[in-house]
């Protein structure tokens, strides 16, 4: 049951996304930022957390999820470092994600053959 509530949780995010890429006239970078902040806002107001409970990796995966994750960071960082916390809490809270996608994009590039758009 778990993976279904995660299926349709990522689904209807993703869903809702995809009508504001057809119907709006905003670039997909600027939705994506849109997301990141959205989910550190969520977080920074108590939402987000009690949401992702819930919907498990439905919520953590897409990028609101890695917005809430930067927020947690910052706001763990700020607690132990101080003000240098702001800087490299959110790196430090993101790394796993952040590598391990510059990893498998690495393999990726080596087994397939990466072309321009022309």
């Amino acid at each position: 049951m778990d993976y279904l509530k995660a299926f349709l949780i990522g689904g209807a995010i993703c869903f809702i996304v995809q009508i504001f890429m057809d119907n709006t006239k905003l670039m997909p970078g600027r939705i994506m930022v849109i997301l990141v902040c959205l989910g550190a806002v969520l977080g920074a107001v108590g939402l987000y957390e009690p949401f992702a409970k819930w919907a498990g990796a439905g919520a953590t995966v897409p990028l609101s999820g890695f917005g809430n994750s930067l927020f947690q960071g910052i706001k763990d960082g700020i607690d132990k470092d101080g003000f240098l916390g702001i800087f490299k809490g959110g790196l430090t809270a993101t790394s796993a994600g952040i590598a391990g996608a510059l990893i498998f994009s690495y393999i990726a590039s080596l087994i397939f053959e990466p072309k321009m758009k022309e």
